[in-house]
């Protein structure tokens, strides 16, 4: 399972189509998300139903979530890439919250 780290997502957030979901709860979310993040927390993932010729980037509050996101969309056939370390290594703006 391919991994990227939080600089290396910072880079790709510069392209407005990169597709990143934030597999964590509704609650954490809403503390502080990056822009362009799409909510859809891990209970939910088996549901996700995105394009599949393109990269899905995906972040929670460590990386445990993401990885295991990201795991059972990559077993779906999807391009997906965990962030390493989450949001405790995000050091970009975010919206909501306070960081």
């Amino acid at each position: 399972m391919r991994t990227i780290t939080t600089s290396e997502l910072e880079a790709v957030m510069q392209d407005k189509s990169t597709v990143l979901l934030d597999v964590r709860t509704a609650q954490e979310y809403t503390g502080g998300h990056i822009k362009g993040a799409r909510l859809f927390p891990l209970d939910r993932i088996h549901t996700y139903e995105g394009k599949k010729g393109s990269t899905i980037y995906l972040i929670c509050h460590s990386g445990t979530r993401s990885k295991r996101a990201a795991k059972l969309l990559s077993q779906k056939g999807y391009d997906a890439i965990s962030v390493k370390g989450g949001m405790m290594s995000w050091q970009g703006k975010i919206i909501g919250g306070k960081k």
